[in-house]
Parts: structure tokens; C-alpha cells; sequence
């Protein structure tokens, strides 16, 4: 094993000694530096943790959250050099975390906020004509169009996107009906992340697009989900937040 490695385990595992061959260069105890250096790096991880799952926090306390997450921390060190992307199997944590059973949304709130992560960071792109009739869109079967790399949908047995709402401001919470499954679709407009309750249609039209399929196929995959699904009501979300970045068409090869 590399002293890399050593090092590196004993820096996210609480009870391990300091590894040898460490000094200092003002003199001080090596092992009583360490145990600082290794609270630091516990406490920044955490901190990132609190920082992307504000909600969840929310949901459970910070006490709860951050022994959660600091179990979460040595479990999985980081693997990649960005803060942004650490975390981002947390929701799983949550869901296999026996202590937090007694709050089975939590998992998918975390996923929610996660997805609010990614919304954030993804790949700039700009939409295309704004002067386009929705009416348009809607004949053209073999259309297909192409979203916002911040597009991002969630399914839950829960009303996750009623439960992050309710926790972005001050107001008194009411009593909501947390087993009431929602659907959520999150996507970046400009600099700011949304999150809007969305059929279960929306989603299945939504991946299909995703999927590169013809509209006319997606249309019949979102009325297979749901036969509410409003086709000229989900363009006119997406359209208006900039969420459809391209639109093209396949040409068919003859014979």
C-alpha cells in the first residue's frame, strides 16, 4: 500500500493512528497536527454536505444531519477534485441509513436538491428563436427536440416538490400531504434553478425527448403515462423557461 493511500485512509478514518514518517516543521506533535488537519477535512466535507442538501438538513436538524453525514464521509471519501461533485450518491446513503427510516421522504428530497446541484453546474445552452408558435411544434411529427442539459426529472411516492416549496421561506409550514406522490422537473433558466410539479406524461414526453425520439412518439408515450397529458401546456413550460435548445429532423433514407 502506497504512503499515498496510508495517508489517505487514516485522514478519513477517525480512529486510525497517524501515520509514520509525518513531522513537523515548527516542531510540534505530529499525531496532535494530524488529528487537526483530519477535523478539517471531516468538517469541509460536512459542511459541503450541508451546503447541497440545505432541505434535508432542514428536515431532520443540523445535529442528525451532520452525524449522518459524517458517517456518510468515511464511508465514501471524495473522487473527484470538485466540491461540487461530492455528495452525489448521498440520496442512497440516505435511503440504507436505518436511523433515518422514521422519515422515508428524506431520501428524495435529498435527490431532489441534488438534481438542483446538477441543474446548477450543467453545460450552458442557448434556446432557439423565441418566435416560434407552440402551434408549430405541435405539427410537426417528425420534429424532434433537443433540452437543456439542465433538464432533469424526478418520480416520488412523495410530494417532494410541495415539501422543498414549503421550506423556501419563512413562513409557518401547513400540514401537507406528504404521501401524495408528485413528480418534478427541474431545469436552470438562465442563472436561476426551478422546480415545477409535473404530470407523470410531462415526464414520460420529457425522456422521450431525451431519448432523441420524434415528437409525435413522444407525445404517445406522455398519453400511454397519463390520457391528461396536455401537450400544448408542457411546450409552453419548457419554451418559456428556455428549456428547448434545438429543434431538428431526421431525414428518412430511401430505398
Amino acid at each position: 500500500m502506497s504512503r499515498q493511500t496510508v495517508f489517505a485512509n487514516a485522514l478519513l478514518a477517525p480512529d486510525e493512528h497517524c501515520p509514520e514518517g509525518l513531522f513537523s516543521s515548527n516542531g510540534a506533535d505530529p499525531a496532535s497536527r494530524f488529528a487537526v488537519y483530519r477535523n478539517n477535512v471531516h468538517s469541509s466535507l460536512i459542511n459541503a454536505l450541508a451546503a447541497g442538501y440545505p432541505v434535508t438538513m432542514q428536515l431532520v436538524g443540523e445535529v442528525f444531519f451532520r452525524a449522518m453525514a459524517g458517517l456518510y464521509v468515511q464511508a465514501f471519501p471524495p473522487d473527484s477534485p470538485l466540491i461540487n461533485e461530492y455528495g452525489r450518491d448521498f440520496a442512497d446513503f440516505i435511503q440504507g441509513f436505518a436511523p433515518a427510516t422514521s422519515v422515508p421522504y428524506l431520501a428524495d428530497v435529498a435527490r431532489l436538491e441534488r438534481l438542483r446541484v446538477k441543474a446548477y453546474h450543467a453545460a450552458d445552452a442557448l434556446p432557439p428563436d423565441q418566435s416560434l408558435a407552440i402551434a408549430d411544434l405541435q405539427q410537426q411529427g417528425e420534429l424532434r427536440l433537443r433540452l437543456h442539459p439542465s433538464v432533469a426529472t424526478l418520480s416520488s411516492a412523495y410530494a417532494v416538490v410541495a415539501l422543498w416549496a414549503a421550506h423556501q421561506t419563512e413562513a409557518p409550514l401547513a400540514a401537507l400531504p406528504l404521501r401524495h406522490a408528485q413528480n418534478a422537473l427541474i431545469l436552470r433558466n438562465g442563472l436561476q434553478v426551478k422546480v415545477f410539479a409535473i404530470d407523470s406524461g410531462t415526464v414520460a414526453f420529457i425522456k422521450s425527448l431525451n431519448n432523441d425520439w420524434p415528437l409525435d412518439i413522444a407525445v404517445a408515450y406522455a398519453l400511454d403515462s397519463t390520457a391528461e397529458f396536455d401537450l400544448h401546456q408542457c411546450l409552453a413550460l419548457l419554451v418559456s423557461h428556455g428549456a428547448i435548445t434545438h429543434l431538428h429532423t431526421k431525414q428518412k433514407v430511401s430505398p
